[in-house]
């Protein structure tokens, strides 16, 4: 279909002979958001003339649109009126539902729309540093200038061979350097030869679980976990198990009831996405001799470990590992900036030539300049610096936080201080859904997550993830207490509905 741009322009489909006239209307209207018919942050007209143009009540007009607001795909701000919103959540997946569900005409693979169910793509936008977005770090702070002339500097004085075929590892100064980082800060062990270069951790899961595994293979999954990790593994024809995490980690001795034979564990020790959560060492010890025992991989992500706030960052479960059954799964992006897509893997030794053959027929070799820039920002000790300045400016941030929560979430929310990452729970104190908080909290320009959206089987409290990283000291304390606004209304809308049940 066209891209109409205006409600103006909008055709509809006929309404069913039985179907509610509002439900008909907000159906159209969001699925002509979701396909991109109707242009993001365009006006919607006044009830009363999109009821003249499609010669309906006022008042279903009133009902569809009361709906699209609180489900996010509209917005009404001051001044402004109605605007279909900048960012519609899971706009790629939601869009992509009648085809995964039509099974007519040539389509998709049955693994394909196995894995997809469920999948989304995150926000772009000029939305950076919205309160509380959870996957991105401090880009205002990020030493702009000094990247550029560092990437001047590189390729002004690249060889000719920088312009030709890469190695499908990746750059062997970049390699050496990430080599170099990881043993010294996080006790990893190996040589630059094990480094793998890839275009971020998410490439390097979906690598792991397409190489390492067999359609069918069971993987112990953390639960509630990261959906990323759940997708690698479902595209790769695996069965995730989702195994319940206690205060120690993930439970081992559950995950062999659930799932004896699993080919694969798939864990973040250094701190759990999303609960927070560090792998004790008694977990990790118990962890890797069921590895080694059942002839079994672990995969170890490691996304943010080098931002912890009290004492010094928990060395890395592959350092443990003498049976040669981890796999390191580290990024960039959340170290540097999103865009940068830059990630590495470190394999046992007898995987690198395997992992060197599997990616020559991926996608060849990452960009060779991307990485030389990044080798010489490691190697002049710009990264490490950075790290350190962004390690003290998100413990600024959290206090921050923290400060706003008590002032203004005090019975509503109970906000966990965060011991490393970006990110912290925080906990709904009275009854209530996450997802409902959540969908007001969208609805009132605000970036929240459920944490049940991150729960397959074994569900937790109902509570909201919220990251502080990528939002500056007056964003938080500005969404803190919009979220308290938001947290109010769901709870007034459940006491509602108890007493209408009553």
């Amino acid at each position: 279909m066209a891209k109409v741009g205006s409600f103006q322009d909008l055709v509809l489909r006929p309404c069913g002979d039985k179907q509610d006239l509002w439900r008909w209307l907000f159906a159209e209207l969001r699925s002509a958001i979701l396909e991109g018919r109707l242009r993001a942050g365009s006006r919607v007209p006044s009830s009363r003339n999109l009821a003249v143009q499609h010669g309906i009540a006022r008042g279903t007009v009133v009902s569809a649109l009361n709906q699209l607001k609180a489900e996010g795909y509209v917005v009404t701000e001051s001044g402004s009126g109605t605007r279909v919103a900048l960012e519609i959540p899971y706009r790629s997946a939601s869009a992509s539902a009648s085809t995964l569900a039509n099974p007519s005409g040539a389509t998709l693979s049955r693994r394909t729309r196995q894995s997809l169910k469920g999948a989304y793509v995150l926000s772009t936008g000029p939305s950076i540093g919205r309160a509380f977005r959870s996957y991105e770090p401090a880009i205002d702070l990020f030493p702009v200038e000094l990247w550029a002339r560092t990437s001047a500097r590189v390729l002004r004085h690249a060889p000719r061979s920088f312009y030709g075929q890469g190695s499908a590892c990746g750059h062997m100064p970049l390699r050496k350097a990430i080599s170099e980082y990881v043993g010294a800060s996080r006790g990893v062990r190996c040589s630059p030869q094990q480094v793998i270069i890839t275009s971020g951790a998410q490439q390097g899961l979906d690598l792991v679980a397409r190489f390492l595994l067999d359609p069918g293979d069971q993987v112990w999954m953390e639960d509630p976990g990261y959906p990323g990790a759940l997708q690698a593994l479902r595209a790769a024809g695996a069965v995730p198990v989702p195994v319940p995490i206690d205060g120690e980690g993930l439970c081992v001795a559950e995950g062999v009831k659930l799932s004896a034979r699993a080919r694969m564990a798939y864990v973040t020790p250094a701190n759990q996405f999303p609960l927070g959560l560090t792998m004790s060492v008694s977990r990790r010890v118990e962890l890797l001799n069921w590895a080694a025992k059942s002839d079994a991989w672990i995969i170890e992500d490691e996304y943010d470990a080098e931002y912890r706030y009290r004492g010094r960052p928990v060395a890395a479960l592959q350092g443990l590992d003498h049976a040669g059954c981890v796999v390191y799964v580290g990024t960039f992006t959340k170290l540097l900036f999103n865009s940068i897509r830059l990630g590495f893997l470190v394999v046992p030794e007898r995987l690198v030539e395997p992992f060197e053959l599997g990616r020559s027929y991926v996608d060849r070799h990452p960009p060779t300049l991307d990485q030389a820039i990044l080798a010489e920002f490691i190697s002049e000790g710009h990264f490490g610096h950075h790290v350190r300045k962004m390690r003290q400016a998100y413990a600024e941030r959290l206090g921050v936080l923290m400060l706003a929560s008590k002032q203004h979430l005090k019975g509503l929310l109970n906000v966990t201080e965060a011991v490393a990452g970006m990110r912290s729970v925080a906990w709904l104190t009275g009854p209530g859904s996450d997802t409902d908080v959540a969908r007001r909290a969208t609805q009132l320009g605000l970036e929240v997550a459920p944490l049940s959206a991150f729960s397959v089987q074994h569900g937790q409290k109902d509570a909201l993830i919220l990251g502080f990283a990528g939002s500056k000291e007056d964003e938080i304390r500005r969404g803190v207490v919009v979220l308290a606004k938001a947290v109010a209304g769901a709870l007034q809308k459940t006491d509602r509905r108890h007493r209408s049940a009553v």
